[in-house]
């Protein structure tokens, strides 16, 4: 058991650790694509990579476990990624990076309300998510000033919250038994049947040509590595640690990009970097232990993992 929630955190922190680069490749393609676009190609590469990896067909579940893969394909592949995008075009990169941060705190109280067994807060889950958006503020001081765009601030708390029930779904979705890879696939499938219903939608004029060396590179990295990688690590970490002990790792992402940056962009560190760093990650220790499971919960839950019903 122990071995396996190491294994989850670790899938955890990969996933989280690739996200927190993804801006750079996102930055370079959308000179010549259009959001919608990227979101459309870095899926499709992941869906075939996955495709590749298990080929086996998804058979159809039950209509409740079928709307639970739609549900998410919706939420976690589709929504949120056009959410934030739209955010972007209304307010700063700053605010959207500060805003999506809260959505551990949604997921928290959403895992709280609908997960069985229900996991009890504490006071130290919340000390911590205090500590880490301090810490995530002081990282945006570097660089850029927050201000306030209430159509665009309003929208990225949007994808904060879709992020936070597409984490929900996938704790569900985990409790099906079926390999990750595969779950995965399935819920790609049906986020590009909603991206693709956003395209008609919205009439985008798909870039058909053949990309140049660079784009090509920065779609496979997105497609294969923040999408078909990345959601099965983070699938995977859900369905061990659980939606709200997987969320807080949210919290580092800036981090990462700070980190990303003085590597690649050799931006140079600032004290608000370095306590802003100091910040996030004691928050995210602290959240990580701030809540427990009743003892009558943690024998269900154990008889449950054992009689096969998690996998």
């Amino acid at each position: 058991m122990a071995k396996e929630k190491y294994k989850g955190h670790l899938a955890a922190l990969l996933a989280i650790v690739i996200w927190g680069t993804t801006f750079i490749s996102t930055k370079i393609l959308l000179v010549d694509f259009q959001p919608v676009e990227i979101l459309f190609y870095r899926f499709l590469i992941g869906y075939v990579v996955l495709l590749i990896l298990d080929p086996h067909r998804a058979k159809r579940e039950s209509w409740r476990k079928e709307i639970a893969f739609i549900a998410a394909g919706f939420t976690g592949v589709c929504l949120y990624y056009l959410l934030e995008n739209v955010a972007l075009t209304y307010t700063t990169a700053s605010n959207v990076g500060v805003i999506i941060c809260v959505s551990p705190f949604f997921t928290a109280i959403l895992a709280y309300l609908f997960v069985k067994p229900r996991e009890k807060l504490r006071i130290h889950f919340f000390i911590g998510f205090l500590v880490a958006m301090t810490g995530i503020l002081l990282i945006h001081a570097h660089g850029a000033q927050l201000q306030l765009n209430p159509t665009g601030d309003l929208l990225a708390f949007a994808a904060a919250f879709v992020w936070a029930c597409y984490s929900i779904l996938a704790k569900r979705i985990g409790e099906f038994g079926i390999p990750v890879i595969l779950a995965t696939r399935k819920i790609f499938f049906y986020g590009l049947l909603f991206i693709v219903l956003v395209l008609l939608g919205l009439g985008v004029p798909m870039s058909w040509r053949v990309p140049t060396m660079r784009n090509a590179l920065n779609l496979l990295y997105l497609g294969i590595g923040a999408s078909a990688l990345c959601f099965v690590t983070w699938n995977y970490a859900v369905k061990r640690l659980g939606a709200m002990k997987t969320s807080v790792y949210i919290y580092i992402v800036p981090v990462i990009t700070v980190i990303t940056s003085m590597l690649i962009l050799k931006e140079s560190a600032t004290i608000f970097s370095v306590l802003g760093t100091l910040f996030t990650i004691t928050g995210l220790f602290l959240s990580e232990y701030g809540y427990t499971k009743r003892p009558k919960e943690k024998m269900n839950e154990s008889r449950r993992i054992k009689n096969g019903f998690t996998k």
